[in-house]
């Protein structure tokens, strides 16, 4: 890394601790005496340590030493996906919590401060480094070597104290604005029960329908992938799509006019349609298109036409995408590793029908809300953006002179 701080071994300031080894029969899915909540990869979120779906394991497994500090950092160490390995979460307090032989904690010695090197765990750095580790392993193991050897820039105790100053402002701005756009996602959910009633007792007794009477058209994308191109027509498929809506541009792919031809003739998303994942781990999410361009689609994404005479796109989107609802609908799916929903079961989706109008004035009062939730969204982009910069200048030396 380059710095006007002279760089070490990070080996020097730091101790890495194992995770705990366990067998089946010593975990626990729910609280149990004598055991303690255990954290895996998937605990591991943005940054943050997040403490639902955790498993329990016998706590006489654990050492002292694995317990998780105040301070102490959680990596993914272990894993079959290279973009899992190196993530990392720090804990911002003591916890009567451990980690399991997946992951490895980074524990800060005396000579440095925790604050400013859980920081450095978040820099490009850091990620490119632990990337260029593990790429081409067929095991993405992170293994002490890789950790240690790296070069982190070491300015004085106080410009450390300093650095993470700063750099948790700008990150306490962050997580309000994240905090904001929650309780908006929060607020459509109440409204949607408000207006609705629970969708699985269907408290107001509405009529239910199968989704395929109430749309014209049910379909999903090519079962073909064709070949990618750098140029041409914009080509959709599961990574594109979550329940904030259909974002192609983070991460774009393109096929040739001829290709999207061909797949256009059966599958012709238009602006309005609802798109809804079929296949894969996010299985079972919907979002609604408002894209007003044609595109292509991968066969993991079906494309749902409502008819506006009895169906409401917003409306549908958020039954579908209600907890509830897409427990009922996934726990059925079709296949092995590979979870799938077919289009026959699309189709036979039960939808409880509430009178059109309320369905229409639903979506009025959530078009509103995503107009706000779209300004905070922006908002978040620049504060994401501003800390990316700041991040990289202190690291760099050019915010504080040691």
């Amino acid at each position: 890394m380059l710095s006007k701080y002279k760089t070490y071994p990070l080996g020097n300031f730091i101790e890495q601790i194992r995770g705990v080894s366990y067998k089946k029969s010593d975990v626990s899915e729910v609280p149990k005496e004598g055991y303690i909540p255990l954290l895996r990869a998937n605990n591991i979120q943005a940054g943050k340590l997040v403490f639902s779906d955790v498993i329990y394991v016998k706590k006489e497994l654990v050492r002292d030493s694995q317990l998780i500090k105040k301070g102490d950092i959680v990596i993914a160490a272990s894993s079959g996906s290279k973009e899992v390995v190196g993530k990392s979460g720090q804990a911002h307090s003591d916890y009567d919590c451990s980690f399991g032989a997946f992951c490895k904690l980074i524990r800060a010695k005396e000579n440095i401060n925790p604050r400013f090197l859980g920081y450095f765990f978040k820099t490009d750095y850091y990620s490119s480094s632990i990337s260029n580790s593990v790429n081409g392993a067929n095991i993405n193991n992170l293994r002490n070597e890789h950790i240690d050897n790296l070069l982190i820039p070491i300015p004085s105790v106080s410009t450390q104290e300093k650095i993470a100053n700063v750099l948790d402002k700008a990150q306490e701005l962050i997580d309000k604005r994240k905090a904001q756009i929650e309780a908006l996602d929060q607020l459509t959910q109440s409204v949607f029960l408000e207006m609705f009633g629970d969708p699985i007792k269907n408290t107001n007794q509405y009529k239910k329908e199968k989704l395929a009477n109430l749309c014209i058209k049910i379909t999903d994308g090519t079962h073909h992938s064709p070949p990618t191109v750098k140029e041409g027509i914009p080509y959709i498929t599961a990574k594109h799509l979550n329940k904030g809506g259909l974002d192609f541009f983070k991460d774009p792919t393109y096929v040739s006019l001829e290709d999207h031809q061909k797949i256009y003739e059966r599958c012709n998303p238009e602006k309005g349609d609802v798109l809804y994942i079929k296949d894969g781990a996010t299985t079972g999410i919907a979002a609604i298109n408002h894209y007003d361009f044609e595109f292509s689609m991968l066969s993991s994404l079906a494309l749902i036409k409502v008819d506006f005479n009895k169906l409401n796109n917003y409306y549908l989107t958020h039954f579908l995408n209600n907890e509830r609802v897409f427990r009922k609908i996934t726990s059925g799916m079709n296949g092995g590793a590979i979870k799938r929903l077919t289009l026959k079961k699309i189709n036979n989706i039960e939808v409880v029908v509430p009178p059109i109008e309320l369905q229409n004035q639903f979506a009025e009062i959530i078009k509103k809300i995503e107009i706000q939730k779209e300004l905070l969204q922006k908002s978040l982009e620049e504060l994401e953006n501003n800390f990316n910069s700041l991040m990289q200048r202190v690291f760099k030396g050019e915010l504080f002179n040691d």
